[in-house]
């Protein structure tokens, strides 16, 4: 499979290769990161990925466990074993622990287990690339009055601690980072509970209620419903 690019017209941000046969899932991983700004390739295989990797500067590998040729653990060996420091994400079915260490012990820094919430990898990607420095990810987030502190995963409204949820807290992250965008509930369910997720619908909009009251949204001014389309982030 030949290599694709793909570049953000807006913003541009560390340079991910992304390891993965799975053609959906390859196609998820390349739109979602290319919108957050990273610069984004993708191959099928790999002795390609190996190639890739060596022959151009990524800042980080998502690299599938399962692939056609060689295994995610044996490319990670030998990334290794050839001096090449760069981080790598593994992305897999695989729950048991064992194989996770093993991962581990092979050099990788992070572990994802499929099915996975598209925005809790870009956490961890972003996690990773600020560990090594790799990239200059902020640490902070902060609109109308309300502030993230991503590494102590801490939210305040004018300066006093709110008490949120994971999923309350995810969902503001993607708001504040993505200001004045329209979300359907569709994306936010792909994006916040992944794409597995088969229970009711209805549970954006209950976490979206819960976030305004927390929040003092009782006009519904900063998070708006766009009727019949979504939810939008208006901090003006």
């Amino acid at each position: 499979m030949r290599l694709e690019h793909s570049q953000s017209s807006s913003k541009i941000g560390a340079r991910i290769l992304i390891i993965e046969d799975e053609s959906t899932i390859a196609e998820l991983l390349r739109t979602g990161l290319t919108y957050e700004g990273f610069r984004v390739s993708v191959v099928s295989g790999g002795e390609e990925g190996l190639e890739c990797a060596d022959k151009e500067d990524f800042d980080l590998v998502i690299l599938d466990l399962m692939l056609p040729d060689i295994d995610g653990f044996e490319i990670c060996r030998r990334l290794r074993l050839r001096g090449n420091d760069i981080p790598i994400i593994m992305l897999t079915a695989r729950r048991e622990i064992p194989d996770r260490i093993k991962g581990l012990n092979m050099g990788a820094d992070d572990y994802v287990t499929k099915p996975f919430s598209f925005e809790e990898l870009v956490a961890r990607i972003r996690a990773v690339l600020r560990r090594r420095g790799s990239a200059a990810e902020p640490t902070q987030l902060s609109a109308a009055d309300i502030t993230l502190d991503l590494e102590a995963h801490e939210a305040y409204k004018g300066g006093k601690p709110l008490e949120l949820t994971p999923t309350e807290f995810a969902l503001l992250e993607l708001f504040l980072r993505h200001p004045r965008r329209v979300f359907t509930r569709e994306t936010l369910l792909n994006r916040i509970w992944g794409l597995d997720y088969e229970g009711d619908r209805n549970v954006v909009d209950v976490h979206i209620s819960n976030l305004r009251r927390k929040l003092g949204d009782r006009e519904r001014r900063l998070i708006r419903t766009i009727y019949g389309i979504g939810y939008s982030f208006r901090p003006d």
